[in-house]
């Protein structure tokens, strides 16, 4: 089956899902008639290791061990018997096979438990909220981390499930450690990924191995298959691209990386991509190449042919997920907080809506690259096309897009469009909490199948929000984190600490800012996250202005991102770092939410100057803002039951109309008068989201008063007709 290109994805990303670059690609190369062939190698080698041979020859490696194990470890080799007996059972339960194990897993005496067990006494509260097969995969899950720690201590310390030699890759300013790692001897983990390599380049006999490189963690598996590819098979040519490559390798030097590669892209990998095959089949020179490193007369050259433009995002076809091994990704659940696990649990197939970051202004971002920096929205009407595609090919109806931020007018046109095709799907985005996010449209988002939004709420204290020109207050997410909850879409926040100048006192009120959140109900699930400052934003091209300094001003030969700088005015950041992660946690289930913030810390912090009702109060304000004649209304339920009536009281009596709704769950009656009620019936007719045309709020306007009716404001913000969102009439 030979193919021109082969697609890879090294060791190691996501469990439960294929990383989803390789799929653009394979997308875009199929509207080329270009045949390609794509693997995502880290669950291949997930499968080789933890099944009955695999840990077979793990333990046999340990058992040759010549040194004293911990604890922990020698437990488990005791063990081993009944790990090698109950790993593809296992296995085979997580990837939603035999269901029925879920019982014997939850009795506690069919897995073999080391020390990610011991954490569960903190969690006996959540399994009388979990099912039975949630449980069942938390405790699976713990027993696959158990045999990644004596993986790490015995084998291959790089060992990681999504990180696989991380440490290595991140921030290596200089080649000399990784260069020293390849020319070690295969570890256990390496001869595995190799095996399956070969496996594949003997059936395939690729021209091209195009390896996409997401995170450091990727980099080293990237490198021992271009080893491999190099040594083996001298005639095919490997490029890299990716994350990885885009943010930290663009003032690469140092040659000695070309005996691993023979080609470096950079940002959007299709034009590049087509360039290299054409050049590999002999149809392009080397100086055609568009944004990409090669090796020339023993020196490191850049070749960009500005004469090659890039696509438009209408044009690089839809994702394929075809070669991948859909049914043998693993779903896990490592911490049981419903939406914190929407990252490990269920396979989903993962878009863009725009291509680049709307907003495009915050101080930490790489805003000054073309992957954030070049904003194209695409069409709805594509988009759901490439939805529906995708949903036939893979056969999963749930949805990750992974754009810097969602636009909201493409998130209203998006849901739409969904909701006018009744297709059945959920999805989930990274947004910008923004005060465009109001009830009615979260309200249409979470019809349209959106159950989750992840978002930066970053430092949460207005002060360095504004620093990093966030353009949100802590306010404003909380009354957008309550339209999201009301709606019942589940939220979860990025926060930082450490960033220039933070303070102690700024830490801890940050700490009680999301604490309130979370005691109120309108926070799910987030995150810490220490500030990292980057060569590509503006406090790395401009530490000054920010009152840092970069520790050094040197350029390394390989990757440069990540700056270490100075911060004279800050807190001691990295000191704040468990407690920090330690009060999440416990927030995310719902535990400590009233303790003292000096509980999660060894040492004195501040008290908080933030009211202890100030996330309370903000969301006790109903902050109306009247709807633009612009706003577009939309009528999603069904048509009701019209029946007239006569009113009577002290001896007037008045015509009146009853309109009763039906939904899902419930009924809803509101009664105007018959004039009014005719006309209301009538117009809802018109609003559907059935009618290809849109109306406005002036549109609605215009048809009440040529119905000779009086006072529109009065009647349409008066409660009967506001009451109508519950049944899908929205002001959008």
């Amino acid at each position: 089956m030979s193919v021109p290109v082969f697609l890879i994805t090294p060791p190691f990303t996501q469990l439960n899902t294929p990383y989803p670059a390789t799929a653009y690609l394979k997308g875009f190369l199929n509207t080329k008639n270009i045949r390609s062939f794509q693997s995502d190698l880290g669950i291949e080698v997930t499968l080789a290791l933890f099944c009955q041979e695999g840990l077979q020859e793990l333990f046999n490696r340990i058992n040759r061990i010549d040194k004293p194990l911990s604890e922990n470890a020698a437990r488990m080799v005791a063990l081993q018997e009944d790990y090698i007996y109950t790993i593809d059972d296992v296995v085979h339960f997580l990837q939603g096979h035999n269901p029925t194990l879920a019982h014997r897993i939850c009795k506690r005496d069919f897995l073999p438990e080391a020390s990610r067990f011991a954490q569960l006494t903190d969690l006996d509260w959540a399994f009388g909220s979990m099912g039975t097969q949630d449980k069942a995969k938390h405790f699976a899950t713990m027993y696959l981390e158990d045999l990644s720690d004596l993986i790490s201590e015995c084998i291959d310390e790089h060992f990681g499930f999504s990180r696989y030699a991380e440490k290595l890759g991140r921030s290596a300013n200089s080649f000399d450690e990784l260069y020293n790692a390849l020319q070690q001897e295969y570890t256990f983990i390496d001869e595995l990924l190799i095996r399956l390599l070969k496996e594949h380049m003997e059936t395939l006999q690729p021209k091209l191995v195009a390896i996409s490189v997401p995170f450091p963690g990727n980099l080293y598996a990237s490198l021992r298959c271009g080893q491999w590819i190099k040594q083996h098979c001298p005639n095919v040519k490997v490029a890299m691209g990716g994350g990885f490559a885009n943010t930290e390798l663009r003032s690469l030097s140092d040659p000695r990386v070309f005996e691993f590669y023979d080609y470096i892209t950079l940002d959007d990998g299709e034009a590049p991509l087509e360039q290299l095959v054409q050049l590999v089949e002999g149809h392009r020179s080397t100086e055609e190449l568009k944004r990409t490193f090669t090796l020339q007369n023993g020196a490191v050259q850049y070749i960009n042919n500005k004469s090659c433009s890039d696509y438009k995002q209408a044009q690089v076809g839809t994702p394929d997920y075809s070669d991948f091994l859909l049914d043998k990704y693993i779903s896990a659940i490592e911490v049981v907080n419903p939406m914190h696990r929407m990252w490990s649990d269920g396979r989903w197939n993962k878009l863009t809506m725009a291509h680049g970051c709307y907003w495009g202004k915050c101080t930490f971002c790489d805003i000054s690259l073309d992957y954030i920096k070049l904003y194209e929205p695409i069409a709805a009407s594509l988009l759901v096309d490439r939805m529906e595609e995708m949903m036939k090919q893979t056969g999963q109806n749930g949805f990750h897009f992974v754009d810097e931020a969602a636009p909201p007018a493409m998130m209203r046109a998006l849901a739409l469009e969904i909701i006018r095709r009744k297709l059945t799907l959920s999805w989930w985005a990274n947004v910008r909490f923004e005060k465009s996010f109001t009830r009615d449209l979260c309200l249409l988002l979470k019809r349209s199948g959106c159950i989750a939004i992840s978002g930066g709420l970053e430092v949460a204290s207005d002060r360095l929000l504004q620093l990093i020109q966030k353009g949100i207050t802590v306010a404003q997410v909380a009354q957008v984190n309550k339209h999201f909850t009301e709606a019942g879409i589940m939220v979860h926040a990025y926060l930082m600490y450490g960033f220039p100048t933070q303070t102690a006192q700024e830490t801890i009120d940050s700490l009680e800012m999301v604490r309130q959140m979370f005691r109120a109900g309108v926070l799910q699930s987030a995150f810490w996250h220490l500030f990292t400052m980057t060569v590509h934003s503006p406090i790395g091209m401009e530490p000054e202005r920010f009152r840092v300094k970069r520790e050094s001003a040197l350029v390394g030969a390989f990757a440069n991102n990540d700056l270490v700088h100075i911060d004279e005015t800050g807190a001691e950041h990295e000191e704040f770092a468990f407690g920090l992660k330690k009060s999440l946690f416990n927030y995310m289930h719902g535990i400590g939410l009233d303790e003292p913030l000096q509980k999660w810390f060894e040492f004195k912090v501040p008290k908080t100057k933030i009211a202890p009702d100030y996330i309370e109060k903000v969301l006790e304000q109903d902050i109306y803002t009247a709807p633009k004649p612009t706003t577009r209304i939309v009528y999603l339920g069904k048509q009701p039951l019209v029946e007239h009536f006569t009113k009577s009281k002290k001896g007037n009596s008045w015509e009146m109309t009853s309109l009763t709704f039906q939904d899902k769950r419930e009924k809803y009656s509101i009664s105007v008068s018959r004039e009014q009620g005719d006309w209301l019936a009538a117009i809802l007719k018109e609003l559907s989201i059935t009618n290809q045309k849109v109306l406005t709020l002036q549109d609605v306007m215009d048809s009440y008063q040529s119905a000779a009716l009086e006072d529109f404001e009065l009647f349409w913000d008066n409660k009967p007709v506001n009451t109508l969102h519950k049944v899908g009439l929205l002001k959008l």
